[in-house]
């Protein structure tokens, strides 16, 4: 497992993390298996674990509360998230932030993930929506900045909605926000255009999410494709996502170095990109783990192939399907 600074924190995580959204909206989940994972991921040299109250409710938290219990000879730095008040995920231009987090109201949920993970403090306490417009709110910054003199958190974080990177860029600016978490992946490229520059001018770190794109990029999907009654999935691959999806995937394929599986060049693609931080992978099964760790030992992919990946770059807007 290879290491990286956590912007201005001055944290070193690994640049493979755990993503912990499995436990809410996705079916097939184990918690004897999800337990086994987490503890072969520490064992590998993970050391960075994103959760979020909305996560079966603070049920995730609670793993990872336990996790980091039982490991109390190595640091793990954790980071979770509050839900927004009007459960609406992802926030809409014109919401209020008065709805959506209110002071008193991020106070609660800090001290209820508190509650869930068993922990004095949290690492990263992060906004689970985000809407630009709310950057120059006095409430919320008073709220965190009261929070992390308290020791209650270390740093804060944004959570930033689907295909909407540019979305939290007056925010940074505020001084008040030391990591972004994005959409990044070999479709979704869009954070380099005006994030990521603006991560490295102020030193904000970058934790890159859905980097298997919901699944597809793992390459095992069909025009069949199916998940029990209530997976989030079955609303997400709706035909008009789906079949258009697939083409793109197997376009990819051809891309796929000898040895390799299309799941590492995704993984290798955002690891090559040194404004990453950490990327957060869902790793519910100990095989995955060991896989996606391996991406990080394997290293960064070759400039050609990069050059010949941007190609892949697909611009999408949000829609009724993304939400």
């Amino acid at each position: 497992m290879r290491y990286r600074t956590f912007g201005r924190t001055g944290w070193r995580v690994s640049e493979v993390g755990y993503g912990m959204w499995g436990l809410a909206g996705w079916t097939g989940s184990d918690d004897q298996q999800t337990r086994q994972s987490l503890q072969l991921a520490v064992d590998l040299g993970c050391n960075f674990f994103d959760t979020a109250w909305a996560y079966g409710e603070g049920r995730s938290e609670r793993m990872l509360g336990e996790l980091v219990q039982a490991n109390p000879g190595k640091k793990l730095y954790t980071a979770t998230k509050i839900p927004p008040k009007n459960r609406r995920w992802p926030s809409r231009r014109g919401d209020r932030i008065a709805d959506v987090f209110p002071p008193d109201y991020i106070r609660e949920y800090a001290e209820k993930s508190l509650a869930n993970l068993g922990l004095p403090s949290v690492d990263l306490l992060q906004f689970h929506v985000w809407e630009d417009e709310w950057a120059g709110d006095e409430g919320w910054q008073r709220a965190v900045e009261d929070l992390r003199r308290q020791g209650l958190i270390h740093a804060v974080g944004v959570s930033i909605n689907r295909w909407q990177p540019a979305n939290a860029v007056r925010t940074l600016r505020t001084g008040r926000i030391d990591a972004v978490q994005v959409i990044y992946n070999l479709f979704d490229q869009n954070p380099e255009d005006e994030l990521f520059p603006a991560c490295r001018d102020l030193n904000v770190a970058v934790i890159a999410r859905v980097p298997f794109d919901e699944g597809s990029l793992t390459g095992t999907l069909t025009k069949d494709s199916r998940w029990p009654d209530g997976d989030w999935r079955n609303t997400y691959f709706v035909p008009e996502n789906l079949i258009p999806t697939l083409e793109r995937v197997e376009a990819l394929k051809r891309l796929v170095p000898a040895g390799t599986t299309l799941s590492d060049l995704a993984l290798r693609f955002i690891l090559s990109n040194s404004d990453i931080s950490t990327v957060i992978p869902g790793m519910r099964k100990t095989e995955n783990v060991r896989k996606n760790v391996a991406a990080s030992d394997a290293g960064a992919l070759p400039g050609d192939l990069l050059a010949r990946l941007q190609a892949h770059r697909w611009n999408r807007t949000p829609t009724r399907w993304s939400q």
